[in-house]
């Protein structure tokens, strides 16, 4: 029997995100998703080294690398219109569910539940983690917009920001001070 499931997850690259927006360099879902777990990486680091924290540093990567997975049936739904309307975002809800079930049933049987821990993950300290990396990563994303002189980003960066601080998510706050005003700089003063 051949299975599809890493035949599907090999199309996320051909997935593009901000449909909405113009964008002067076009960002995909498979790359997106390594950044989050690059991102993933370093809050889950922060968080046990310098927060006290008691995360799993490799659930945090694992979580990241598949949380846009059911996207590679249901597309990237824009932000404002996902969490625009509780009704629409409950319902998109149900969409990724159903993705990610019709995703687990082109592996063997005997690795679903493997799978299935990482594409439907309980909704735990690991997840707050990812949820932040992936608001790190739209903020990475709308400052190298804005570095190339697309406005069009401005009010979207201020929104991200606004988020990640009320998440009051010690290291993505730390990664926040710390790390983001290097994107800013030129490769010569990095």
């Amino acid at each position: 029997m051949a299975y599809s499931f890493f035949a599907m997850l090999s199309r996320m690259k051909n997935i593009y995100r901000w449909a909405l927006m113009r964008n002067t360099r076009l960002e995909n879902v498979s790359e997106h998703c390594h950044e989050v777990a690059v991102l993933a990486h370093v809050l889950a680091l922060l968080t046990n080294r310098h927060h006290g924290g008691q995360v799993d540093v490799q659930r945090c990567v694992m979580l990241a690398v598949y949380h846009d997975t059911p996207e590679i049936l249901t597309g990237d739904m824009p932000t404002p219109v996902k969490h625009g309307n509780p009704a629409i975002r409950e319902a998109y809800r149900q969409v990724e569910k159903t993705a990610c079930e019709k995703l687990l049933h082109m592996l063997p049987e005997d690795l679903r539940d493997e799978y299935a821990q990482v594409l439907q993950p309980d909704d735990c300290m690991e997840m707050q983690i990812v949820k932040a990396a992936d608001k790190l990563s739209a903020l990475i994303k709308c400052v190298e917009e804005l570095a190339q002189g697309n406005r069009e980003f401005a009010s979207a960066r201020k929104a991200t920001e606004r988020s990640i601080r009320a998440m009051h998510l010690p290291a993505a706050e730390e990664f926040l001070d710390a790390y983001l005003p290097a994107y800013e700089l030129p490769l010569d003063d990095q």
